[in-house]
C-alpha cells in the first residue's frame, strides 16, 4: 500500500474525487503535489500547476499560513515550532473575490526524502459570512450606545474569528462573561464547548486538580480518574473568570499549558495535549499586578494578545436608561409584573455611582419592581444603599456652589468612604474622580 501511494498518478486517482483541497509541499514550500479541488478551489487556470507556496494562483499561501500559525502560538520566537496538525481560518483574494478557507495543516515525517507540508483547504465563505452576519445581532446581547463600549464590541468581533487569546480587564459587574459567550459564539469554535471557570471561586488546594485533572491514587480521596477544565474544552475556549487570583506557585504550570496546550494531570508524568482558545478576564489591573511581582509577567503577555478594556457603568451613563428598559423586559417575561419609573426615581438611578456596575443595577431593579407601588416605581421602592447615597447628600447637577454645596459633597464622600470600607482609592473611583482630587476635598471639608 505504501508504494501505491508514492506514485503520484495512483494519488491523483485517490484524490480526484475529493471535494477538499490537498497540497503536499516541501518544508521551503515548493510544491510537490496538488490535487484536482485545490485547483478548482484556488481558480487556477486550465492546465496551470501551482510550483510554490508563494504563489499559488497569484495568493502567497505560505505567508497566509505563517500568519496563522503564529496567532496561533507557534513559530515565534517566545514560542514553540509547530508539532501535529493545526487548523486555521483564512480570508484569501482570489480572482473572483474574497473568499475564507479553513486549512489544516502539519509536518509529515518520511522515512525518505525528508519532511513535507500537508496542507488540506476547504471553502467555508458562507458560514463566515454567517458569522459576520450573526454578529450585529449577537452585539445587542450588550446593551449600549457608549462609544468606548461600541469600540470594544468592535475590537470584539475583529478578534473572534482568530484564535488569538483574549484578556478582558473591568470591574466586577461589567459584563465580561457576557462578552466572552460573546466571543465563542462568533469564533469558528462555536459549534465545540465553552467552559468557563471562576479562578476567585475555587479553594487554591483544589485548582491543580480542577484545572488539569488527576489520576487515580494522586491524592487522598482520588478514586478514580478525573478531567480537569482544560480537557473539557478541548477544541472549544476556556473562559478563566478572575484569572488574577491563580497562586503564584500554579501560574507556571498555567503558563505551560496556555503556551503549549499541554500539561500533565495531578499524579500523572504523562503529558496531554489539548487544542483550547484561552479568554480571560479579571478586575484587577494585571500590568500593576505583573509589576507589583503578583502575577507572571511571562503568563500575562502570552494571555493579552488581545486587551479589551471594559469601561465601568458610572462612566457610560446613557447606557442606563437602556439597560433599565431591557432589564424590566426581561423581568416581566420571568413572571414579574409590568412597572413604570416615576421620574423622580429615574433621576435617583441615573445619579447613582453604580459601584457594582451593570449586576447591582439588574438587582435593584428587581428589588424596585418586588417594591413596586400599584405598579410604580417609587423613590420608596429603590434598594437602601441608593436612597442612603441621595439622603446622604449626593451633589445634584445643577448645585454649584454655597454651603449647601458643600453639604451634599461631603455626604457624597462620607457616603462612599463608607460603601468602600475607608479605601480612598475605592472611594474615588466610585466617585468618577482620581485619589488627588478627593484627598483635595476631603481637606477643604475638614474630612482628612
Amino acid at each position: 500500500m505504501r508504494e501505491l501511494l508514492q506514485n503520484e498518478d495512483i494519488l491523483e486517482g485517490l484524490l480526484a474525487g475529493i471535494d477538499q483541497g490537498v497540497l503536499l509541499a516541501t518544508v521551503e514550500g515548493q510544491i510537490l503535489f496538488a490535487n484536482e479541488a485545490l485547483r478548482h478551489l484556488m481558480e487556477l487556470p486550465a492546465g496551470e500547476t501551482p510550483r510554490s507556496l508563494n504563489d499559488v494562483g497569484g495568493v502567497n499561501l505560505k505567508l497566509a499560513i505563517t500568519r496563522g500559525l503564529i496567532e496561533r502560538g507557534f513559530d515565534d520566537a517566545v514560542s514553540r515550532r509547530q508539532k501535529g496538525v493545526v487548523e486555521l481560518e483564512r480570508w484569501l483574494d482570489l480572482p473572483s473575490g474574497r473568499r475564507c478557507f479553513r486549512l489544516r495543516t502539519g509536518i509529515v515525517e518520511r522515512e525518505r526524502g525528508g519532511a513535507v507540508r500537508l496542507v488540506l483547504l476547504r471553502d467555508v465563505t458562507e458560514m463566515a459570512r454567517l458569522r459576520e452576519g450573526a454578529a450585529g445581532s449577537a452585539a445587542q446581547d450588550f446593551i449600549t450606545r457608549d462609544p468606548r463600549m461600541l469600540e470594544v464590541l468592535r475590537q470584539l468581533r475583529q478578534a473572534a474569528p482568530t484564535e488569538a487569546y483574549v484578556l478582558m480587564q473591568g470591574e466586577s459587574g461589567t459584563g465580561k462573561n457576557v462578552l466572552a459567550r460573546q466571543l465563542h459564539r462568533l469564533s469558528p469554535r462555536a459549534a465545540q464547548p465553552l467552559v468557563e471557570v471562576n479562578c476567585a471561586a475555587i479553594p487554591s488546594e483544589l485548582l491543580e486538580s480542577e484545572f488539569f485533572g488527576h489520576v487515580k491514587g494522586a491524592f487522598t480521596g482520588a478514586t478514580g480518574d478525573r478531567a480537569g477544565r482544560f480537557a473539557a474544552a478541548d477544541r472549544g475556549t476556556l473562559f478563566l473568570d478572575e484569572v488574577g487570583e491563580v497562586p503564584l506557585n500554579l501560574q507556571a504550570k498555567f503558563l505551560k499549558a496556555v503556551q503549549e496546550r499541554s500539561f500533565e494531570p495531578v499524579g500523572s508524568n504523562r503529558s496531554q495535549t489539548v487544542d483550547v482558545r484561552i479568554v480571560s478576564a479579571s478586575n484587577r489591573n494585571l500590568k500593576d499586578a505583573v509589576e507589583a511581582r503578583q502575577f507572571r509577567a511571562d503568563l500575562y503577555y502570552r494571555l493579552s494578545v488581545i486587551t479589551l478594556h471594559i469601561p465601568p457603568l458610572r462612566a457610560r451613563k446613557a447606557d442606563i436608561p437602556l439597560l433599565i428598559d431591557h432589564f424590566l423586559d426581561r423581568l416581566y417575561t420571568r413572571g414579574y409584573a409590568r412597572a413604570v419609573l416615576a421620574p423622580e426615581a429615574l433621576r435617583l438611578l441615573l445619579d447613582y455611582p453604580w459601584p457594582g456596575n451593570v449586576r447591582e443595577l439588574e438587582n435593584a431593579l428587581e428589588h424596585a419592581l418586588i417594591c413596586a407601588v400599584e405598579g410604580v416605581i417609587q423613590t420608596e421602592s429603590l434598594p437602601q444603599d441608593i436612597r442612603d447615597y441621595h439622603s446622604q447628600g449626593a451633589l445634584p447637577a445643577a448645585l454649584h456652589r454655597s454651603e449647601d454645596a458643600d453639604s451634599h459633597l461631603r455626604g457624597q464622600i462620607l457616603f462612599a468612604l463608607k460603601r468602600c470600607d475607608g479605601n480612598k482609592a475605592a472611594a474615588a473611583k466610585m466617585l468618577g474622580i482620581d485619589r488627588t482630587t478627593l484627598w483635595r476635598r476631603m481637606r477643604r471639608l475638614g474630612l482628612a
